[in-house]
């Protein structure tokens, strides 16, 4: 078999030309030609995080295209862990595409790296394998909102004049200095790798590269002071960095990081260039992890003093707290932080909300700009979504095929999909629209030190609720459903979803089912945890909606599960009778 061409650029398809025998294969092939087209590195399949990998192999990739340019309106497409398997005769309101991707018995980052060597599995991340990333845009309304969160608690809802200090500027950290300047602060972002910092720059998300710490903290102080935004990124590792300016006494009102300690070959050890740590990376795995945790822990460590001087710091999602504790880090000083779910955003979620995203697989602007109005008049009354609208209108650079986050929550997203739906078939728009979501959604996964990390019935380790949502999805006839493990290896599992509205009667049952469903079952699995604000959704009596969901029984710590338990309740009725 001779090698398949690999492609050092891609660029997603557009206009209204099929390559494919529908729409919905149409859509989902430029849903994973989005994903290369904003590919941290293509040429290995690379999307984002290190090592997410849209296709398991060049021979894999290419084998996907032909099966969608192929699949007929009643087949079914099989792809595990990024390599297409089968397709199967299903019928018309069948998912396209269905996948389960890093799924491992027994995980950890040795059998992991071990199964991909022998071309078995890939890292999935979260919008990665399943062909939904859009680029860095894809997380900056969760950043927005946590940190308009940290606003409304500690700085009577402004971040003006305020200095946030982060590290990581890969595909999902180099959104946090632009998530900074439209509240209105300043953000100084660290990265190791100046040549990404350079790409953020490049497209509007950071402002301008410092000399070096001194010099960023003198431009940054310069502009609170002024009640001016800016956000200026300065080379180094972020324990050094850190370190460095918690001994120069520079205090920042925040501090967080998104490097990604969740795969630590992924994770730059202090002292090597990006360029050393490749090579370390081919030559010696079990130093690399060796170096890379210890200096992890450096950067957990200056954290956690920081936070213990009054910093607002937190986790946002990277495992980090995780990655040291299983390093040796004492279980107290490992978790002194909190998650930014649990502290900051989790009634969010009790409302269904969480990083709903479109993608307007014509290519053009004009769709984005049609849907942005149609929005801002259809959901005039939510602060939240219209502020949110307004901003990404003005600060959102396109990437890629143009798109779009906000988060729409239960209710609100059928809502919105079937008007979008219309749209196409009135003509208003010039070409399909596909739905997905990221995992930081309200009912998709499960990741006890990040989304499901201090639940309120202490169900932190239930991996049924993704599950439930995957099940509900296939049945409610979504484009494209997977299943997959992510994050530090064996603490999360997650579902993705990608759904179609093409203009089509159709795709108004799809989308009416789906829209229902995905994020209602994460207003169940709060309701059921005990969150008031998503019971009063159940059953309701939401803001968003008065859209209800049956609910056959409430959950309660204690319950009947025998004769005993019979005897001791008849036994407490006496008692309390006397």
């Amino acid at each position: 078999m001779s090698k398949p061409e690999i492609l050092y650029s891609v660029k997603a398809g557009r206009g209204t030309t099929l390559r494919c025998k529908g729409w919905r294969q149409e859509s989902i092939l430029r849903m994973l030609e989005n994903n290369m087209e904003n590919a941290e590195k293509p040429e290995e399949l690379v999307i984002y995080g290190g090592i997410g990998k849209c296709a398991r192999n060049w021979e894999s990739y290419h084998a996907i295209v032909n099966s969608l340019m192929e699949l007929e309106e009643d087949e079914t497409l099989v792809v595990q862990s990024g390599m297409p398997v089968a397709v199967f005769k299903t019928h018309k309101y069948a998912p396209t595409v269905v996948m389960a991707t890093t799924n491992i018995m027994k995980p950890s980052w040795p059998v992991f790296y071990d199964l991909q060597d022998k071309n078995l599995t890939i890292f999935a991340q979260y919008t990665a394998a399943p062909w939904e990333y859009i680029g860095t845009q894809g997380v900056i309304q969760g950043t927005f909102e946590t940190l308009s969160a940290i606003a409304r608690l500690h700085y009577n809802d402004s971040l003006v004049g305020k200095i946030m200090l982060t590290a990581g500027a890969g595909g999902m950290g180099g959104n946090q200095t632009r998530a900074m300047t439209m509240h209105g602060g300043v953000c100084i972002l660290v990265d190791a790798n100046e040549t990404i910092i350079r790409r953020r720059m490049s497209v509007g998300y950071i402002d301008l590269l410092a000399d070096s710490l001194d010099h960023a903290i003198e431009l940054a102080k310069a502009h609170a002071a002024e009640g001016k935004s800016l956000g200026v990124a300065v080379v180094g590792n972020a324990a050094d960095v850190f370190e460095e300016a918690y001994e120069k006494g520079f205090m920042p009102d925040i501090l967080t990081s998104m490097t990604p300690a969740h795969d630590p070959l992924s994770y730059l050890p202090a002292g090597y260039t990006p360029e050393e740590a490749e090579e370390l990376r081919r030559s010696d795995r079990d130093l690399y992890l060796q170096m890379a945790r210890k200096t992890m822990i450096r950067e957990l460590r200056v954290t956690n003093q920081f936070f213990d001087k009054g910093v607002h710091a937190f986790e946002y999602g990277t495992s980090l707290r995780k990655e040291c504790r299983d390093a040796g880090m004492p279980e107290e000083e490992a978790m002194k932080i909190p998650g930014f779910v649990s502290e900051y955003i989790r009634p969010l979620f009790c409302e269904g909300r969480g990083p709903f995203r479109w993608t307007c697989l014509s290519g053009e602007k004009a769709d984005l700009e049609k849907i942005d109005s149609m929005v801002l008049e259809k959901f005039k009354d939510d602060l939240l979504v219209t502020r949110w609208i307004k901003l990404a209108r003005e600060h959102i650079p396109i990437e890629g095929l143009p798109a779009r986050i906000c988060y729409l929550g239960f209710g609100q997203r059928k809502e919105f999909a079937l008007e979008v739906n219309e749209m196409i078939k009135r003509g208003e728009l010039a070409g399909p629209v596909a739905f997905s979501r990221d995992n930081l959604d309200s009912g998709s996964i499960v990741n006890p030190t990040f989304e499901s990390e201090k639940m309120m019935d202490g169900g932190d380790l239930i991996s049924d609720w993704p599950m439930l949502n995957g099940l509900l999805n296939a049945v409610g006839m979504c484009d494209l459903i997977a299943i997959q493990a992510n994050y530090s290896m064996g603490e999360a599992v997650h579902t993705g979803v990608t759904m179609i509205a093409d203009g089509t009667e159709e795709a108004h049952i799809r989308l009416s089912v789906c829209m229902t469903v995905d994020s209602g079952i994460g207003v169940v699995r709060h309701a059921q945890a005990g969150y008031q604000i998503a019971k009063d959704v159940a059953n309701g009596q939401g803001e968003l909606t008065k859209e209800n969901i049956k609910i056959p029984l409430w959950w309660t710590p204690t319950a009947t599960f025998g004769p005993n338990d019979l005897k001791e309740k008849e036994a407490d009725n006496t008692s309390l009778s006397r």
